[in-house]
């Protein structure tokens, strides 16, 4: 039995092979193989390097190694925040987030302290805190101000007992400032449309309307203050209250804009624009009424009659001038 496996065996090696084998095991027959050895082409090079160094050890037998079963992977969650697909380290992201949080902290500082005198972030939030149906009931006050009753503003009592404006969503004679923002945007869109109706429409167009409506503003604003300030009015409105007041043009001249675009003829786009001008000024007139001629007990009585026939006619001034600024935005 000896001699026939040696005449099966390949080659005799240099190294020395032993005479008197222990046990010899059976390999498994393939139908491949008809002598009943399973030939494998190639091994991995762990299994050359072991049957290498099983050569200068007596012979042992070899056990039948099954081929190792691949056990599943748990599955790992990855993180929301992969910075590792972008090429960049957990370590420098995480730092580079917290420099842009420092960052914006420090800019919302600096805004607040050197802009938060003029124009502090708590107001500007009163002045947008709308609803939907305090915008539709703006709009018709805006529109159709001839038999609105009363114009006075409401006031509430804080916990800490002072006394404060209510916001516009619950008072709808309190100014805002989504109304007169939309209403500028829309004007620049409707003016760019209206160019481009007339084929002569070019980019520039946006800039030039964008800055013809802020230089109105500015001037209205402007006017305002400087008369409340020559009239001595005490306490007069804050800065947002009178831009606002004066941005509720752009509602009457969005609707001059419609009445040229739906080419109604030059009579009625005339009477449309003497209404919008009309209805604005009686607007502005109600309105700022409570900015120079303040209804509150504190002021009763501390307004001497020239003074007062001063400010009514100063109000009436402003109201006229609004034919003015409506005629500059008109003209696109």
């Amino acid at each position: 039995m000896a001699s026939n496996y040696y005449s099966r065996s390949p080659p005799p090696l240099q190294h020395p092979v032993p005479t008197h084998p222990a046990f010899i095991p059976e390999p498994p027959s393939t139908p491949i193989s008809p002598q009943g050895y399973q030939r494998f082409t190639s091994s991995p090079p762990s299994q050359q390097y072991a049957a290498r160094s099983q050569y200068h050890a007596p012979f042992q037998p070899i056990p039948h190694h099954s081929p190792p079963t691949m056990q599943p992977q748990p599955h790992i969650q990855q993180h929301i925040h992969d910075f590792a697909a972008w090429g960049v380290n957990d370590t420098t992201a995480q730092f580079g987030m917290q420099l842009g949080h420092s960052a914006v902290a420090a800019g919302q500082d600096y805004v607040q302290k050197n802009f938060g005198g003029m124009i502090p972030v708590t107001m500007l939030k009163h002045h947008f805190n709308v609803s939907n149906s305090y915008v539709i009931r703006k709009l018709q006050l805006v529109i159709f101000p001839w038999r609105h009753k009363p114009w006075t503003r409401k006031v509430r009592r804080t916990e800490a007992g002072h006394t404060e404006w209510q916001p516009p969503r619950d008072d709808i004679n309190s100014p805002d400032l989504y109304i007169p923002l939309m209403a500028l945007v829309t004007y620049i869109l409707v003016s760019a449309f209206q160019t481009g109706l007339q084929e002569r429409f070019h980019p520039q167009i946006l800039g030039s309307s964008a800055t013809r409506a802020l230089v109105v503003v500015l001037l209205d604003f402007l006017f305002v203050k400087c008369g409340c300030y020559l009239l001595n009015v005490q306490g007069t409105g804050q800065v947002v209250d009178l831009i606002a007041y004066g941005g509720y043009k752009f509602v009457g001249v969005i609707l001059t804009l419609f009445a040229g675009l739906l080419k109604l003829g030059p009579t009625m786009y005339t009477l449309v624009f003497l209404y919008a001008f009309a209805a604005n000024a009686l607007f502005v007139l109600r309105s700022l009424r409570s900015v120079v001629l303040p209804e509150t007990p504190a002021n009763v009585g501390t307004v001497n009659p020239a003074s007062r026939k001063r400010r009514i006619g100063f109000l009436f001034l402003e109201a006229v001038l609004q034919v003015v600024y409506m005629g500059i935005l008109v003209r696109v």
